[in-house]
């Protein structure tokens, strides 16, 4: 992690920091921190970063404002966002940019580390806490959004009858992985531990993995 470059921007100094001194901490390479968003973007052209970790809602250019001029210049810059906000339209416009990843503020030194590593491996990470917030009323839809893509695919594989060995051939990963996905994605379902129990899972909510 200590080769992977990353940018933070805050509007408010004693939590940009805050985050910044945790990081740091733990070996992580910040290599430029931005004061508002017009900073954070300038930094993402000039230095190119890995990954940008910024505050939603800061002057002159929103989170989500960096992140569509990101995606319209075709920055290679993973974003994460970090945010107060709970509503579902900005959740939603989030993911429609392609976020990686997407935390609340009050969670935000609980799962930033979680996130990141997703981050670095190229997965999305989406607050499990945000998800439940929006999902109250659709148990199964909330617990599908704590899943990677990785998973997602994974289990759709599953609801197509196919074997371990076979999605192992069809992903290009080994045996091991398909088993550790298997068993990451029974634990985030609440699910048993039965063999059959994804299986069953991933036919009755078939529609809500395409």
């Amino acid at each position: 992690m200590e080769h992977t470059t990353i940018i933070t921007a805050d509007d408010h100094p004693l939590l940009l920091r805050g985050l910044n001194d945790f990081l740091l901490e733990r070996g992580y390479n910040i290599i430029g921190s931005g004061k508002n968003g017009r900073e954070a973007y300038n930094l993402i052209t000039k230095e190119n970063p890995d990954i940008a970790i910024l505050d939603i809602q800061m002057p002159f250019m929103s989170g989500i404002e960096v992140a569509q001029k990101c995606k319209t210049n075709c920055s290679e810059t993973k974003i994460i966002l970090i945010t107060l906000h709970k509503e579902r339209e900005i959740y939603e416009q989030a993911k429609e940019l392609n976020i990686f990843g997407y935390i609340l503020k009050e969670f935000a030194l609980e799962e930033i580390e979680t996130c990141l590593d997703n981050v670095i491996k190229g997965e999305h990470y989406f607050s499990p806490n945000i998800a439940a917030k929006l999902n109250k009323k659709n148990p199964e839809k909330s617990l599908l959004a704590t899943l990677t893509p990785s998973e997602k695919k994974i289990l759709k594989l599953i609801g197509k009858d196919k074997t371990n060995k076979e999605i192992a051939s069809l992903l290009f990963i080994s045996y091991r992985t398909v088993e550790k996905h298997r068993s990451n994605i029974i634990t985030k379902l609440k699910l048993e531990h039965k063999t059959n129990s994804l299986l069953i899972w991933a036919k009755q909510n078939h529609e809500k993995l395409s």
